[in-house]
């Protein structure tokens, strides 16, 4: 298992170090940060986002299939449940949280090609880690 290793810096901002790369975190300036980098929600939706796309391309390459790239459009908001057409929450005034994911595909690739791929999008590890109940244990030092 990797051990990600997460600094506070000046403000608000912290400093990500992950197998030898640094990535700054930051919120914007309207929530009292430098905004020296992204927020930590859209890291989750960078993260989401590699992921859908390193599995499209992973998927393709092993068919042989012709995508020459993709790109992820995604955004992050929260919504109440009642107002939630399709919810599985049973509490009817919890606020949810919502990914919205748009795929681009390029490539000259057949219309059962492109449905599978969009298929397969929501298959990745990042996006079934986020489906299921995660075991997350904080320890203090």
């Amino acid at each position: 298992m990797t051990e990600i290793i997460v600094r506070s810096a000046t403000g608000l901002m912290q400093t990500i170090q992950a197998r030898g790369h640094t990535i700054v975190a930051d919120e914007p300036l309207d929530a009292g940060g430098s905004d020296a980098g992204p927020t930590p929600y859209e890291l989750l939706l960078g993260a989401l986002g590699a992921c859908t796309a390193i599995t499209l391309r992973m998927y393709a390459a092993r068919r042989g299939w012709p995508l020459e790239s993709v790109e992820v459009y995604l955004a992050h908001d929260r919504v109440h449940s009642r107002d939630c057409e399709n919810c599985d929450e049973p509490r009817a005034n919890a606020a949810l949280d919502r990914i919205t994911k748009r795929v681009v595909l390029e490539g000259t690739l057949t219309a059962e090609q492109r449905t599978r791929l969009l298929e397969i999008a929501d298959r990745c590890p990042v996006r079934r880690t986020l489906r299921q109940p995660v075991i997350l244990q904080t320890a203090a030092q």
